[in-house]
């Protein structure tokens, strides 16, 4: 039974994996590549090197050539320390760009809409990411060397990435015009901060701080039908200088919805104070 769970756990993981990569893919290979917009990493690098060798090599075929480079390089140096979910992502990334580029050959953008264009080119691949770093999966290319920076030097990783992103952004101005280039800069910058808010939103849980006179009703409501723990403290309060308990308990959104309903019905005098939080380490949430 258990590896019967452990596999099913691993296929779900998997189909969810396909999930962002290919919203990665829809969002780069209909949006990014079309319009030219060099947003740092292996895609932008691709539409640069494209655009210099001239059409006889695609972007798509250009990622597939440099992310099967990074795999092997990968691999030969990281050995069993390179994830097989980054090297999933990678190779599944690569195959359905250029299957796109075979299926649905695209001659140009899909709209006249430049802005528009460009809010699908980071919403979309800044989704699908979340979802993968979410896991601990990506869908390689920088990701990859990044793992050979952290190996081999002390560079500051997140930093690194950044600038080399950066520079290749800044040559869009260069090999396309003066307009590619600010919207390109302006899809960096959009990106950089749009992934962490995904991420967050993903992982948001309601923490709960109760005060109450009587814990057990609401501790049983938290056990038996939301199905998670709490942490029961002494207190005392400062004006009443009476004897009161804490509860400290997190939860998702729509438990923390059912618990607020419940407190307000069998205990209404007391104090709840509900923050937001996507940081949890714990048994029911994140190992």
């Amino acid at each position: 039974m258990d590896k019967h769970n452990t596999l099913w756990a691993k296929i779900k993981e998997y189909i969810y994996i396909t999930l962002g990569v290919e919203l990665v893919v829809i969002g780069v290979y209909f949006f990014k590549f079309p319009n030219h917009f060099s947003i740092g990493g292996v895609t932008g690098l691709a539409i640069l090197l494209s655009n210099i060798l001239g059409p006889a090599i695609s972007s798509g075929t250009l990622v597939l050539i440099i992310n099967f480079i990074l795999l092997i390089v990968g691999y030969a140096v990281l050995g069993k320390s390179f994830g097989n979910r980054t090297a999933y992502g990678s190779i599944l990334m690569s195959l359905s760009l250029k299957l796109l580029e075979l299926l649905v050959p695209m001659n140009g953008p899909i709209t006249n809409e430049p802005m528009l264009e460009l809010a699908f080119a980071v919403i979309l691949p800044a989704v699908g990411a979340a979802m993968l770093f979410n896991i601990g999966a990506s869908t390689g290319g920088t990701d990859v060397t990044a793992m050979l920076l952290k190996k081999y030097t002390n560079a500051d990783i997140g930093k690194s990435l950044l600038y080399s992103d950066f520079v290749l952004t800044l040559f869009a101005f260069v090999v396309f015009d003066v307009k590619t280039g600010l919207l390109s800069l302006l899809g960096l910058f959009l990106k950089s901060t749009l992934v962490d808010t995904v991420i967050e939103s993903m992982n948001l849980n309601k923490y709960f701080t109760i005060i109450c006179k009587e814990p057990k009703p609401i501790c049983d409501y938290i056990l038996n039908h939301l199905h998670r723990s709490a942490t029961i403290c002494d207190a005392k309060g400062a004006f009443s200088e009476k004897e009161k308990k804490l509860i400290l308990t997190v939860m998702n959104r729509s438990q923390a919805v059912q618990l607020r309903r419940f407190i307000k019905q069998t205990e209404p005098d007391a104090f709840i104070l509900i923050t937001n939080t996507s940081e949890i380490v714990g048994r029911g949430f994140r190992a």
